[in-house]
């Protein structure tokens, strides 16, 4: 059967959305979303996955009824897993990656982890390494942790809520976990080492087909009885997918939102900063891909405040004045870790539309510096709420001085990747926007080489 109308499980650290893809036009005709809560009560900071769960259900009915659902595929952020019970409840609730509780065992798990040249993976903060999480897990509940039956990475747990299948999957084990060797495509030796390949479940590639919806939540939201799941994906490598399946390396998807990803085909995937936050990830085909990323989305709301555009004269406002935002706003990670950020001249005097043209410009100049780290040559496409915004994508192809593209359609983004999954016969066909320079780049780019000096060279 050709598949038509896909239900792409959209869940984003920050917001969580249903859509339903035309496949025929590779388009969003429906969307259902609503926020993604942290909850703080219970054993540590955790997903409301019961709220997800119902927002899940309640969202496929509703679209189901409007046009009828054929497939359903399901993509999430990554450094995230569900630990089940044999029968297949949770376990212990999803952790919340931003969570500071695996930074307590930062030695002992140090002494464990492998290291980069074998997984890809830098050394991250927090939660966000997938295999700090379990092994922190494990050692600081250990009552709860016996129960653990099986571990599912964060898509798959949502396909297994549909199927009942329980799987891990590559592009979110290759994701910074610390469980994968990209290069060999197994386990690493931390897994080996920690006992925990009994409870890791199969390892599917992101467009295996799992099966059926279970029986009974077909019957409850009226779905086909015969409505085929797909095995689902990490966010980033979503947005990867509809260009791996029409583009020639090399090239660059900038993926925005929460996080800022850049991954590089074709790029230096043997000679990344593990000290930047440069990490291989693994794309939908199971190849290693060079990538780094810093919490673009997250600095952006947290500096600018209901403005989402400004004039030239704005930026000539913000050049005039010399008047530059240096990171790190997060630090611990993104490609200067263990510099403090801040302004370069009085912001306050900044009007809404300039402190949105100089956060943008911030942005920009730090996705640069992010696929320099990639060894980035050919053009870069950017994915997401970014590829609205004017002002960055214009010093965007000023710093790198190659091209940056944006599609002129809508056949890409994180729910067209996924939805990909279950018609991959269905290539894209799209058109791209190039960026247009302008006569006054050279103060675009005298403004970045300023900056550049005062960031330096390395963290």
């Amino acid at each position: 059967m050709t598949v038509r109308y896909v239900a792409v499980v959209d869940i984003g650290k920050t917001n969580a959305k249903l859509a339903l893809v035309d496949m025929d036009t590779l388009s969003e005709v429906a969307v259902r979303r609503m926020p993604n809560a942290v909850l703080t009560d219970g054993l540590y900071p955790h997903f409301d996955c019961d709220r997800l769960w119902s927002f899940i259900k309640q969202s496929l009915a509703e679209l189901n009824a409007q046009t009828p659902v054929q497939a359903i595929s399901v993509t999430t952020h990554g450094a995230t897993a569900a630990l089940l019970k044999a029968d297949g409840s949770l376990a212990m609730p999803v952790l919340d990656y931003e969570h500071t509780g695996p930074d307590e065992l930062t030695v002992e798990y140090d002494a464990v982890r492998p290291p980069f040249a074998e997984t890809g993976t830098p050394r991250l903060p927090m939660g966000l390494n997938l295999a700090a999480q379990l092994f922190w897990q494990a050692k600081r509940f250990p009552e709860a942790f016996a129960e653990v039956a099986t571990i599912v990475t964060y898509a798959q747990y949502w396909a297994c809520r549909l199927t009942g299948i329980a799987t891990t999957e590559v592009t979110s084990l290759g994701c910074h976990t610390d469980l994968w060797q990209p290069g060999s495509g197994r386990w690493s030796s931390l897994v080996d080492r920690m006992d925990w390949e009994p409870l890791m479940a199969p390892v599917h590639k992101a467009g295996d087909r799992l099966g059926a919806v279970l029986p009974d939540l077909a019957a409850e939201l009226g779905l086909a009885p015969d409505m085929q799941v797909f095995c689902g994906i990490h966010d980033s490598n979503a947005s990867l997918y509809p260009h791996l399946l029409q583009q020639t390396a090399p090239f660059s998807v900038v993926s925005t939102g929460t996080w800022v990803i850049t991954l590089t085909v074709g790029g230096a995937a043997d000679r990344l900063d593990l000290d930047r936050d440069c990490l291989i990830n693994v794309n939908a085909l199971g190849e290693p891909v060079a990538s780094s990323r810093f919490m673009g989305g997250r600095e952006f709301s947290s500096l600018v405040d209901g403005v989402d555009r400004c004039e030239q004269d704005d930026i000539d406002a913000v050049l005039a004045r010399g008047i530059m935002l240096l990171p790190s706003l997060h630090p611990g990670s993104g490609p200067f870790p263990d510099r403090q950020g801040g302004w370069v001249g009085d912001e306050r005097t900044l009007s809404g539309a300039e402190r949105f043209a100089a956060v943008s410009l911030y942005l920009a100049m730090m996705t640069a510096t992010c696929l320099e780290l990639t060894g980035a040559t050919g053009p870069a496409i950017v994915e997401g709420p970014f590829a609205k915004n004017d002002v960055y994508k214009r010093m965007l192809a000023v710093a790198t001085g190659r091209p940056v593209l944006t599609s002129g359609g809508s056949a890409t983004g994180t729910s067209i990747g996924a939805a990909l999954l279950a018609a991959p016969d269905r290539v894209p066909s799209v058109e791209f926007e190039s960026v247009e320079r302008s006569a006054n780049d050279g103060e675009l780019l005298r403004y970045f080489e300023g900056w550049k000096k005062r960031v330096g060279n390395s963290q």
